[in-house]
């Protein structure tokens, strides 16, 4: 990694890692950590939704200079909607440690538009102690590629004034975009999904709208070299007029339009078994993302599960703790009103 920028510009350098539901940030920040190559790194994870999933894939999980406090979970909403009573105090206390982070790095929510948190480091009680060091979006390859997300709102303005039906543009769209358009650099990730010419595709119709020149870094596993992610000295947070969003300034952002509900997840199965239920729980109308995690009968490890649409996985990532309570809980993210029973059902094996 980049030799420290503390002394340089006198204040702690932020890496935000934004993107969409399961494209792939939490791997990128476990690589970022794999390969510290000793500097002092702290994390702020926020992820959308009541089980701390992802805090608790990072924490403890034996990265050697990384311990449980250098993770900081914010699992109260979403920290672009929660600045003032998340996302500043967690910040300072970070900076307030004896032993202060040289970097930090903060996982948004997939749900999360980034230009609120850059904002947030003009405010009065950080603004002298920290900058935003770049904005890094992680995109899906493969969902983009198959056409889930659309990268055109003139095309889908066009689409909603010509259908009477469409009442409202699809939000998702907008995260999305907003998401690229607040970058320095975009991660088109799980490339080694996607053929060549899905690949290009995908990068034309990005770049299509990027206001500035951005560039675009295909990656797999979030496996990217660590300088091209920390040490970009962007300085966001005094470039906020070159980074467009579709949310006006000082507009409210909610999600009422996305439901999180964690459901119990059955014991005692196989890990192809569970994956099974899984497979059929993604295919209830309006689930979004599944993620989470269970015990295996005889396994020691974790087994950590993970559905997007048609894609699903399960691996093992850390043994359990003593005193940790081995139920097994999946988080479920949809759309408002997505089918629970049928989710419910799925996993239950009927």
């Amino acid at each position: 990694m980049n030799a420290p920028q503390t002394a340089v510009l006198g204040k702690t350098p932020c890496t935000i890692i934004t993107g969409f539901l399961g494209a792939g940030k939490t791997t990128l920040v476990r690589h970022l950590l794999e390969n510290a190559q000793g500097k002092k790194l702290a994390v702020l994870v926020n992820e959308f939704g009541d089980l701390g999933f992802d805090g608790s894939f990072l924490a403890g999980c034996g990265i050697e200079g990384c311990s449980e406090d250098d993770v900081v979970e914010l699992p109260n909403g979403c920290i672009c909607c929660t600045v003032a009573d998340d996302f500043v105090p967690a910040l300072e206390k970070l900076l307030n440690r004896p032993n202060p982070p040289e970097h930090i790095l903060i996982e948004t929510s997939g749900l999360a538009l980034p230009k609120p948190l850059v904002q947030a480091f003009n405010w009065p009680a950080i603004r002298a102690r920290v900058t935003v060091d770049g904005v890094i979006a992680v995109v899906d390859g493969p969902a983009v590629a198959e056409g889930q997300f659309a990268d055109d709102p003139d095309a889908l303005a066009a689409q909603k004034a010509a259908d009477a039906s469409v009442e409202h543009d699809n939000p998702l769209e907008e995260v999305f975009e907003d998401q690229i358009l607040c970058a320095d650099l975009i991660l088109l990730n799980k490339s080694d999904l996607v053929d060549e010419a899905g690949r290009a595709r995908v990068k034309a119709e990005i770049a299509e709208h990027l206001p500035k020149a951005i560039k675009i870094v295909e990656t797999a596993h979030g496996k990217v070299e660590p300088a091209l992610i920390v040490g970009l000295g962007a300085a966001a947070e005094a470039d906020l007029a070159a980074r467009p969003s579709h949310h006006g300034e000082g507009e409210d952002h909610d999600h009422d339009d996305f439901d999180s509900i964690a459901v119990p997840l059955p014991a005692g199965l196989s890990p192809e078994e569970l994956s099974a239920r899984i497979a059929k729980a993604a295919e209830a109308e309006g689930v979004l993302r599944l993620k989470g995690f269970t015990a295996v009968p005889g396994k020691p490890m974790r087994l950590v599960v993970q559905g997007v649409g048609r894609r699903l996985s399960h691996h093992f990532d850390r043994p359990w703790s003593a005193n940790e309570s081995r139920d097994g809980r999946l988080t479920v993210i949809g759309l408002k009103g997505f089918d629970l029973k049928a989710v419910e059902a799925a996993l239950s094996g009927v």
